[in-house]
């Protein structure tokens, strides 16, 4: 096991954590959400795990889907009308009892087989927020175009906060839920990463990173994120260092 640390010091008592709320937004994912969701139950964790599905005003049938498989471990919530990854993700944060945060995408770009590699730094104290990185580990076919936007976004970050992130955007992000307490979402769109992680650093936490693995998928595959999204992602980067709500 690898990992880095970035952001100011902080110290903290390690704690005993004993459920992880997995918050998964879901658009348009009918083809893959059911097996991500079989690969998290089957996960070997040491803790209870809670699933929270946040169906984001699907129109392709993902919601039959979600209710098909619905239960005791598996919350559904939904929107009706598509609101973005932030708005389903606040909605979900709604819900979540666990003491443990973690940020799961519906299509099958990472791998749940990778929540030990995140948990392993909060469950043993080095660490209250825990990135997986796609940059430090196995990837595939991610795009030149979001290859060199991530790095880019990655280093604005780290000028404008005084961090040494190499993977801002990604979407495995794991925090110890007392960490989320008092910060308010206000992002509706993928902008939910980079708001995040300003507030997060900006109250002077440090984010371990460790490598995940990656699948990436092809726009014809699915993939929704656009260069559009990257300026906004930038926008909030600059945004949100400013803003006097620290």
């Amino acid at each position: 096991m690898t990992g880095t640390e970035t952001g100011p010091a902080e110290s903290f008592e390690p704690r005993r954590y004993e459920t992880l709320s997995a918050i998964v937004p879901v658009y348009n994912e009918r083809a893959t959400v059911a097996e991500v969701i079989r690969r998290m139950r089957a996960v070997e964790i040491p803790v209870v795990l809670q699933i929270i599905a946040v169906d984001d005003g699907s129109s392709d049938g993902s919601d039959k889907v979600l209710g098909a498989i619905e239960d005791s471990t598996v919350r559904v919530l939904r929107h009706e009308g598509n609101q973005g990854k932030g708005a389903a993700i606040r909605t979900g944060l709604k819900e979540a009892r666990g003491d443990l945060v973690l940020i799961q995408d519906a299509d099958l770009e990472y791998d749940p087989r990778d929540w030990s590699r995140l948990l392993e730094p909060i469950l043993s104290g080095k660490a209250r927020v825990v990135y997986g990185s796609r940059f430090t580990g196995e990837r595939k076919n991610m795009l030149p175009l979001h290859w060199v936007g991530n790095r880019l976004l990655s280093l604005v970050t780290n000028v404008l906060y005084s961090s040494t992130l190499s993977d801002m955007e990604t979407c495995y992000k794991l925090f110890d839920a007392q960490v989320l307490e008092g910060i308010t979402i206000v992002s509706d769109r993928f902008d939910f990463e980079p708001e995040i992680t300003a507030k997060v650093l900006r109250r002077g936490h440090r984010i371990y990173e460790v490598p995940i693995s990656y699948a990436g998928r092809e726009p014809d595959e699915g993939k929704k994120i656009t260069w559009r999204d990257g300026i906004g992602a930038l926008w909030a980067l600059v945004r949100f260092r400013f803003s006097r709500e620290y």
